[in-house]
């Protein structure tokens, strides 16, 4: 096998949000010669309905970051090829720590979530997680997003029945253990190490993650034979993925990937 290339996509699921939002993107990606994954978190594997019924999980209150990220690295090590990698919201963050581990060959961090001490003033990005990280709440004890706050902080700007149908079919209950990984060492990026290409994706109108936030995680890394690109997507909120121009996403990951050649001189795709 062409050891710069990779026919392999891991797609990273995020918080709040359940793994079947990446499914129209594994039809797609596998209608272009890709084989697709999109594995749920732990403790995560069903239906939004049946996760949303089972609130309050104990055993998802206690899922660490950590547990989330050796999951998609154990996943990604069982392929038969280092993969592309690509994770919406906490899955930019993840994909973000599989880079660092030398786990793909190129990836994608598609409103990202920032690593520890990429930080945003931005009032939509503190109104956006005050509820969830729960500053007076138990730690232990997951959280649902009410439709209220999935207005605001996902699907700001559309119509109240796609904003209402979106979130019967993927807000799902999240671990707040998890949420506060990502502002502590376990977030850790190493900047100055060199990486497989990787591209930030953002939208204009991401209330939780501004872009403004996510181009100030890209311009963090700073080796200067690695490729970081960044670009952003005028109109899209935090629920791009699954609005009606997410194909357009798509297909301008499938150019850059064919532009970079899905290739570096700091990984080889096989095991």
């Amino acid at each position: 096998m062409d050891s710069t290339h990779s026919k392999t996509v891991l797609f990273v699921t995020g918080a709040f949000v359940s793994n079947s939002c990446w499914d129209n993107w594994i039809d797609y990606f596998e209608s272009k010669g890709y084989n697709a994954y999109a594995p749920p978190w732990p403790n995560k594997d069903a239906s939004a309905a049946e996760l949303r019924r089972r609130h309050p999980d104990r055993e998802l209150g206690l899922l660490t970051l950590e547990e989330v990220v050796k999951s998609y690295a154990d996943f990604a090590k069982s392929l038969p090829e280092k993969p592309i990698i690509i994770g919406h919201s906490m899955g930019g963050l993840i994909t973000q720590l599989l880079v660092q581990q030398n786990l793909g060959v190129a990836a994608v961090a598609y409103h990202s979530v920032p690593p520890q001490g990429v930080l945003s003033f931005e009032f939509s990005f503190l109104k956006s997680l005050t509820p969830p990280l729960g500053l007076f709440k138990s730690k232990k004890k997951p959280y649902l997003m009410s439709f209220k706050h999935w207005q605001y902080t996902f699907t700001n700007g559309l119509p109240l029945e796609e904003q209402k149908a979106a979130y019967e079919a993927v807000t799902i209950p999240e671990s707040r253990k998890a949420l506060w990984g990502a502002l502590s060492k376990a977030a850790k990026i190493k900047f100055k190490k060199p990486h497989v290409p990787l591209l930030f994706i953002s939208g204009s109108t991401d209330h939780i993650m501004p872009a403004s936030l996510n181009k100030k995680n890209a311009k963090r890394y700073k080796d200067p034979n690695s490729i970081v690109e960044y670009k952003e997507f005028e109109g899209r909120n935090h629920f791009a993925g699954g609005l009606d121009t997410w194909q357009e996403e798509a297909d301008f990951i499938l150019i850059w990937l064919n532009k970079i050649g899905v290739s570096s001189l700091f990984v080889n795709s096989e095991y």
